[in-house]
């Protein structure tokens, strides 16, 4: 009995090295667990741990605040005071093809399409922009009550985070509150969500301050997995810039392809994400 326990007990970190063992390019660091800054309990949520399948050039000065690739384009939001735009970035090279600017009140943040008509939201102006898709004239502006902070569009609804562990879902006509959901894992929200990408019926969100995505069922709110990005970039801009986050994400529908990057990162990466074969006890962001 002693032994079987023994077996018991060491059984996860035996699974681990084995894991680690048949997928070579990942180190300790993306999957053995470790608190992550700002951590508050423990998930039992699916981990996905991630390969990178290419890496472009990024622009420094890019306050990254949303990311949207759609008909073989890049389209960035960027954030700032005096330094908001919206871009069109040509992803081989990392250079900005058009660029609109935000006025210098504006604090620029998260981006979604529909049709022919990009929206951009700002942080605490209270306003969300909309603007041609091919010639970035502005169309008009909508207002709102709470932050902006990220947005993205399902094929009917925008979808939009504040910051807070709640999604609200948007009309595109009229920006009216069409209903909302609170994200939880378990029986706990998760706040801080930043960056919105809808992806094959999944909102996945930046959590803020993070290196971690959680993929939410919209319907429910309910996480359904963390995707786990730490070691992606070495060394982390963070170490420099306390506000370098990671904050991106960008679906290639038609190529089926996944792009991430962060606020003033130097890179962008193209990744494939896959769920890790045990269990690991990580505290969730």
């Amino acid at each position: 009995m002693h032994a079987l326990k023994k077996v018991l007990l060491f059984l996860p970190a035996l699974l681990a090295g084995v894991w680690m063992a048949l997928t070579p390019g990942q180190t300790a660091s993306h999957t053995t667990p470790h608190t992550p800054a700002g951590a508050s309990s423990i998930t039992l949520t699916p981990i996905y741990t991630w390969r990178v399948i290419a890496t472009y050039p990024h622009d420094t000065n890019a306050f990254t605040q949303g990311l949207v690739f759609t008909n073989g384009v890049l389209y960035e939001g960027t954030g700032w005071y005096g330094a908001s735009s919206l871009r069109r970035v040509e992803l081989d090279s990392g250079s900005v093809l058009q660029q609109h600017n935000l006025g210098n009140a504006y604090f620029g943040e998260g981006i979604a399409i529909v049709s022919d008509t990009i929206y951009q939201l700002t942080w605490q102006n209270g306003v969300a922009f909309t603007y041609d898709k091919t010639s970035f004239t502005p169309l008009g502006v909508f207002s709102y009550t709470t932050e902006g902070w990220g947005l993205t569009y399902d094929g009917q609804r925008l979808i939009m985070s504040d910051g807070s562990a709640t999604l609200l879902f948007r009309d595109p006509t009229t920006f009216a509150v069409l209903g909302q959901v609170q994200v939880m894992d378990g029986s706990l929200p998760v706040n801080r969500l930043n960056e919105l990408e809808y992806i094959n019926g999944e909102v996945w969100a930046n959590v803020w301050m993070t290196d971690w995505i959680a993929r939410i069922d919209p319907a429910t709110g309910r996480v359904t997995g963390w995707i786990d990005l730490r070691g992606i970039i070495t060394p982390h801009p963070r170490l420099s810039d306390p506000n370098a986050v990671l904050n991106g994400i960008a679906y290639d529908a038609v190529g089926g392809r996944l792009f991430v990057s962060g606020k003033r990162w130097p890179a962008l990466f193209e990744i494939e994400v896959y769920r890790l074969l045990y269990m690991p006890l990580v505290s969730r962001p």
